[in-house]
């Protein structure tokens, strides 16, 4: 099983996990019957809620005790915006986890305290998160992230507070947000050709590129990414020579169907770009294959076959997604304006086989009404980051469901997402925007209230 952000994306029926068998929380997320096993998902949504409460405990030490600590002014200033960043980003997450949830902003450095909060709304989480946020966007440090080593910038920020904005539907407010990151030093990582020279290569294998806002580190000897590559083949890797893990499974795996998002002559869907059928290794000339698709984007040779540790950073934020959020943004407030269409031809073009300009592009999409260029917007982030764990964030926000064609590559049509059918055949009520409050966490925090829909016991 991998991270909790996969195991969102099975909720559209779009990808699948082998293992569902032995890891159940899987399946019942495909199949949307989390609410009668609310007990076997609590023991991963316990996870989420005391590893972001951890973090934030942190950060409020940091926040209420930075004032009282004798140090430069502007050193001061940076590490308060870095707490306050991270207390967002996590407030984030268990606001849209979970809706309402305890407000905490005192740092608690024994369980003697009284931490038995009750849920606060979501509308005041979302009131601190923006707060903290502005704060860091005026406090950081206006570079690239790798030239800030590795530490939160004020367009890290930026994009955090512009996806804050965009998941609430403020799109005025994050248009201007999403221009502070296009008008950043950062920029679209260009193709070199279209093969392994191309940006989606370049993503894949090369760390602290322009387009990288915000990443989490990995290192082979500090902290790797874990088990990462080996969710990029199937278990049938393993018969070739000198494999450096014992099990490999793409336990992220997207249906023939879902690749219909791209049509036949979008790069992004050729193979070796984000997804591959075949791999020949270079020192025995056995060859995998498999008929179903692996996510190519998380393939390391070197950790797969020579070191068994993955040390590619993962990217939570990219230059691409500024753009797109730029471009929605602006359309919904604005309507299709040449800066709009100019950010999606962007992304459009850098995918196009057939020497298309941006210039040409974006006299193309002016032509479209302003909801068909929202739509074109949602369809391109399906596209651009189809292994970045968005697809669920993205049907919660427009509340509307990506209906793939089973037949016509590169037609997705939209429909409301409560009473839509997903790829696996389950229908979305108004419980499956959220998930269970631990019932564990319900134990211990007598005032919790469990969500609409899910058991308390």
């Amino acid at each position: 099983m991998g991270s909790f952000a996969m195991v969102q994306g099975y909720l559209t029926g779009y990808f699948s996990n082998p293992y569902e068998g032995q890891e159940p929380t899987c399946k019942y997320s495909r199949l949307l019957t989390r609410q009668e096993n609310t007990v076997t998902v609590s023991g991963v949504t316990e996870g989420v809620w005391k590893d972001c409460y951890k973090i934030i405990n942190v950060a409020n030490g940091s926040i209420n005790s930075i004032p009282n600590i004798k140090m430069d002014e502007e050193v001061a200033k940076r590490l308060m915006g870095e707490a306050k960043f991270f207390r967002a980003f996590n407030y984030f997450m268990l606001v849209k986890t979970f809706g309402d949830v305890p407000l905490y902003t005192t740092f608690y450095s024994s369980a003697d305290a009284d931490m038995m909060l009750l849920r606060s709304s979501a509308a005041s989480v979302y009131e601190l998160i923006e707060s903290d946020l502005k704060e860091a966007v005026e406090s950081l440090p206006a570079v690239k992230f790798a030239d800030n080593a590795h530490r939160i910038t004020k367009y890290a920020a930026a994009m955090l507070l512009t996806d804050v904005y965009m998941y609430q539907n403020k799109y005025a407010d994050a248009a201007q947000t999403a221009k502070i990151v296009i008008n950043s030093p950062h920029k679209l990582v260009a193709n070199d050709d279209l093969e392994m020279g191309s940006a989606y290569n370049k993503l894949r294998t090369t760390d602290d590129l322009d387009e990288a806002i915000f990443v989490r580190e990995a290192n082979a000897t500090i902290s790797t990414n874990n088990w990462l590559p080996t969710y990029s083949v199937t278990s049938s890797f393993l018969e070739l020579k000198d494999v450096k893990y014992a099990i490999t499974e793409r336990i992220y795996g997207p249906s023939d169907r879902f690749l219909n998002i791209y049509d036949k002559n979008d790069l992004r869907r050729q193979p070796n770009q984000f997804f591959h059928w075949e791999y020949t290794q270079a020192s025995s000339g056995k060859k995998w294959s498999d008929k179903n698709a692996g996510c190519w984007y998380w393939f390391d040779e070197d950790a797969l076959l020579s070191s068994g540790r993955g040390t590619k950073d993962w990217n939570f934020y990219r230059y691409a997604e500024a753009l797109l959020d730029g471009a929605e943004a602006i359309a919904h407030t604005s309507g299709v304006t040449a800066e709009a269409a100019g950010y999606l031809a962007q992304i459009k073009a850098r995918a196009n086989m057939e020497g298309k300009t941006v210039e040409a592009i974006t006299v193309e999409l002016q032509s479209m009404g302003k909801d068909a260029f929202i739509q074109e917007c949602w369809r391109e982030r399906l596209r651009e980051m189809p292994l970045e764990f968005k697809i669920w964030d993205d049907c919660v926000r427009t509340k509307m469901f990506p209906v793939v064609s089973e037949t016509t590559p590169g037609k997705i049509d939209f429909v409301p997402l409560v009473g839509a059918t997903n790829a696996a055949g389950a229908t979305f009520t108004e419980n499956d925007l959220l998930w269970p409050v631990a019932t564990t966490e319900i134990q211990r925090n007598p005032n919790l209230t469990q969500n609409e829909g899910y058991s308390m016991n």
